[in-house]
């Protein structure tokens, strides 16, 4: 994850005996995954990572490539791995949500993922996708331009993969367990990380800092990376200013800010010149929450480090917005378009008479009954998704879809609210009980679909970045208050809306989102706060196939995982 200098061509790396490229468009990955011991806070915790690594290892290659990752799990339970953002057409078999589209991997047994990419650009990645093993098990996805492709803007002199994560003195695993026994909220993170390091803000004195060693003039590619479990974030490097010029893998209209607000699941290509005194200039990040359950409110620091430069490092240089600053976050999200570069797929946004299949969602938090002897009280915490709090089956949805299992799930998940209320306003007297179902919305090949998604403060209320796996998505329109179909619609941009798949749902706001189900299979849609899939914000979006076999859900691989 260091440094890559551009101008030299793609040249393939071993990574711990990870990377076996075999030709200029079929990439080959090794991953062992197993339990490795980390000394952070002056503390060892034994985590589930790949390669002996954390982060884990990068994978890098062209857009178009197709990628096979064979993952052999040494570790002590099952697991996943989720290619967030990569659109697998036809072969929802290689996505990665556990009991959505495979059964675990089961320990001492492997299974290789085809990760197909179509027009995919710029910066994803790649985490495990069951329980809360993301925390540790994950690694960027770096897509360059293919061959014959330039950026649609300078190139810069060289990239860096900046990851923004969540760390736990403990079992990620382990830490839900409890929490989902106990009925209660999951432990807060111990401290935040910039790629691995925890800064010079936390106070042991054997931790270490991320360092980014920059040349005077040089222009450099930052590709960023919200892999925390539960905060969304600020990012900035101080004195520098920032250009955004692309996010979830397509580029946007380039602009220029003193932050980024970037959530959980979401990328962001961003490019900084060093143009400053020759130095060393703290990066820094914290966390954004307009929600009543606060989240550590902890500074990570890095540093951009002038070549050459002496001298040290002033922590009262440090400039973000504050934690609850939501002014900033929507003034950041509002600035994301997209742009007419020939690098991006052709703009094709649903238009309103295309629309023909229209969801209304609810977002909140809830309780429901206790369900283990060790729940403390009455009732647990939940979530849910028009009321229905969603329930992992214990034989993968995809396997039933395609083999017609019954009583796996069901086709019923309500296309709206079942009860209307003031989403966004004083919910004191509402009752907070959700149902359990494992419910499923059900669109035919070629659907156009609109998605408005509502936040309430049902719960701790508050913003929430929404993840669909198998499609890139158009946010055409976000604001505050309850969404109203009769006059908001008037306010989406359908000219140039950003192409993404992770949203940012303001807290008492809505997102209205729109896509052509051009991609038959079984897609999963939820909360990328982990706590929250945890409780329930979930559901399956099911494409039919289309009249040919290139509308059709290829065959399942042989060795798909099964199901104990």
């Amino acid at each position: 994850m260091g440094l890559v200098k551009h101008g030299l061509g793609f040249v393939g790396v071993l990574f711990l005996n990870s990377l076996l490229l075999c030709t200029a468009d079929v990439h080959r990955y090794e991953f062992f995954v197993r339990e490795t011991n980390f000394t952070k806070l002056c503390n060892t915790t034994t985590l589930l990572v790949v390669n002996d690594s954390y982060p884990g290892p990068e994978i890098r290659v062209h857009r178009g490539d197709t990628v096979f990752v064979n993952v052999h799990n040494l570790g002590n339970y099952g697991f996943t791995v989720h290619w967030h953002g990569v659109k697998q057409p036809r072969n929802p078999w290689s996505d990665g949500p556990e009991f959505i589209t495979q059964c675990p991997i089961q320990p001492g047994t492997n299974f290789t993922y085809e990760v197909i990419l179509s027009n995919e650009i710029g910066t994803l990645w790649w985490h495990a996708h069951s329980d809360w093993t993301r925390g540790s098990v994950q690694g960027a996805f770096v897509i360059l331009p293919a061959q014959n492709e330039t950026y649609p803007f300078p190139t810069p002199d060289a990239d860096q993969t900046i990851m923004l994560q969540s760390w736990y003195n403990g079992d990620y695993k382990q830490i839900i367990d409890e929490a989902l026994a106990t009925g209660t909220s999951p432990r807060q993170p111990d401290v935040y990380a910039i790629n691995g390091h925890l800064g010079d803000t936390y106070g042991c004195p054997n931790d270490t800092i991320f360092r980014m060693q920059v040349d005077y003039g040089s222009t450099y590619h930052l590709r960023i990376i919200n892999s925390a479990m539960n905060e969304e974030k600020f990012f900035a490097i101080t004195n520098h200013t920032l250009t955004v010029v692309a996010q979830d893998a397509s580029y946007v209209k380039r602009f220029t800010s003193d932050y980024i607000l970037i959530s959980p699941g979401q990328t962001m290509d961003v490019l900084v010149c060093a143009n400053q005194n020759a130095g060393q200039y703290y990066m820094a990040t914290r966390p954004f929450s307009d929600s009543s359950a606060v989240p550590v409110d902890f500074i990570t620091t890095g540093v951009f480090q002038y070549t050459n430069s002496v001298g040290g490092l002033n922590a009262s240089l440090i400039t973000l917005p504050a934690r609850n600053d939501a002014n900033a976050t929507n003034s950041f999200v509002s600035r994301i378009r997209n742009t007419n570069v020939t690098q991006n797929p052709p703009l094709n946004v649903p238009a309103d008479s295309d629309i023909n299949r229209r969801v209304y969602i609810a977002i909140a938090t809830n309780n429901l009954p206790c369900n283990t002897s060790e729940c403390i009280g009455r009732d647990r915490l939940a979530a849910s998704l028009n009321n229905v709090s969603f329930v992992f089956p214990r034989i993968d949805i995809l396997q039933a879809y395609y083999n017609r299992t019954t009583g796996v799930f069901t086709e019923d998940l309500p296309l709206n609210p079942p009860v209307f209320y003031d989403f966004t306003g004083n919910l004191t007297l509402l009752n907070p009980r959700a149902v359990e179902g494992t419910r499923a919305v059900m669109l035919n090949y070629g659907d156009a679909v609109e998605i408005v998604l509502q936040a309430t403060e049902l719960g701790a209320g508050g913003s929430h970045p929404f993840h669909l796996h198998g499609f890139s998505f158009y946010r055409v329109g976000t604001g505050s208050g309850n969404f109203n179909n009769q006059t908001d619609p008037s306010t989406y941009n359908l000219v140039d809306p950003p192409l993404i798949n992770t949203v940012h749902v303001p807290g008492k706001g809505w997102a209205a989102l729109r896509f052509f189900a051009h991609n038959p299979g079984v897609w999963f849609m939820h909360c990328h706060f982990e706590r929250h899939t945890s409780w329930g914000m979930d559901t399956v979006f099911i494409v039919g196939n289309g009249t040919t076999a290139e509308t059709s859900i290829r065959p399942p691989p042989s060795g798909m995982p099964r199901c104990t």
